[in-house]
């Protein structure tokens, strides 16, 4: 069962109806979006027969759903929600472009990739200060420093900044830093980070794993959502597949097809899909066309000298191809650009 309060609803309301919940023998979890909280209810069959709140104040809708993830499933939503980072709208109204690079390097490093991405019209800048690489030989981030770094740079450039979190021992560390929380593709089952960055009430981008089911991804949003946040920016970036030639198979279908299940934005990472520049901008246009929420990409002052995935950061020419492309694509499904509305 899911309870959708009104927008009137006041603190004493939804405490109220979490009593009434709790006294019937249901356990009820709170997640607040921005515009709408919603509890959901956990109990056997039984006992949700027996929860009445018909004659509490602040009450929107209250729903049966029988998929396994309640809050984030669009059953109990008339549209689609818009989540906001600093101000920033990713949502169905808008298209929001995310851009920089994929690792912190340097202060200068990451400023020069972070003028680029606002030349070509992003309103969030992504970069990593923790890396999770395959080898254990690989640059594995700046961590704390990177983490300074992106603040830096967001206070020069007015930038919100997206970065990743890997482990439970970080995730207050990076919380204070960053705008929006990442879980990477790798993490996107790690039910202990998930819970973590739940309870930090900062938005959070989870990228779905590198085989995993629409399903499997929006249970792991829904480990989020029932820790109290419902401000969850979902992320395909290609899954496991047998062709060689690619990285990974970016799944177009993951765009529609996930927001009809959900209410969440849906964004697409097609450097990481890729894996190299040259088919970084037509898999773009492909997740705008298929109706993505948003893009997000790698940039790089100089690729043929980064320390991680240089091969697929833009720079030069092929950037002012994105810039154009999230301009005038978007605008054709009746977008906004998120960078217009926030300056």
């Amino acid at each position: 069962m899911v309870i959708v309060m009104s927008q009137a609803a006041t603190a004493d309301d939804i405490a109220a109806v979490v009593v009434q919940i709790e006294t019937h023998g249901g356990q009820a979890f709170v997640s607040r979006g921005v515009t709408r909280t919603i509890i959901g209810v956990v109990g056997a069959e039984s006992v949700l027969e027996t929860i009445d709140v018909s004659g509490l104040s602040g009450l929107g809708d209250t729903n049966r759903i029988t998929n396994p993830y309640k809050l984030v499933s669009a059953a109990n939503h008339n549209r689609r929600s818009t989540i906001r980072v600093r101000g920033v709208p990713i949502g169905p109204d808008t298209f929001t472009l995310i851009a920089g690079p994929c690792a912190v390097e340097t202060a200068e490093q990451t400023l020069a990739a972070a003028m680029l991405a606002k030349r070509a019209g992003a309103s969030l800048l992504r970069g990593g200060a923790y890396k999770p690489r395959s080898s254990p030989y690989a640059f594995q981030g700046l961590a704390r420093d990177g983490l300074r770094i992106l603040a830096e740079v967001r206070d020069a450039t007015g930038l919100p900044v997206v970065t990743e979190v890997l482990d439970v021992k970080d995730v207050d560390d990076v919380a204070e830093h960053a705008d929006m929380l990442q879980i990477g593709t790798r993490n996107m089952q790690n039910f202990g980070l998930l819970q973590a960055v739940g309870g930090v009430g900062k938005p959070v981008l989870l990228k779905r794993g590198l085989s995993a089911t629409y399903e499997e991804w929006l249970m792991a949003a829904e480990y989020i959502a029932q820790r109290g946040n419902l401000d969850i920016v979902l992320c395909e970036r290609g899954i496991r597949s047998y062709e060689p030639a690619i990285r990974n198979m970016f799944d177009v279908s993951a765009v529609p097809m996930v927001q009809q299940l959900s209410h969440l934005p849906v964004i697409v990472d097609p450097s990481h899909a890729a894996g190299r520049r040259d088919l970084v901008l037509p898999l773009a246009r492909a997740g705008i066309a298929a109706g993505a929420d948003g893009v997000m990409v790698d940039v790089h002052p100089h690729p043929e000298h980064a320390l991680v995935d240089g091969a697929q950061a833009l720079t030069g020419a092929m950037l002012d191809e994105l810039a154009e492309a999230v301009v005038t694509l978007p605008a054709l499904l009746g977008r906004t650009s998120a960078a217009h509305l926030t300056g």
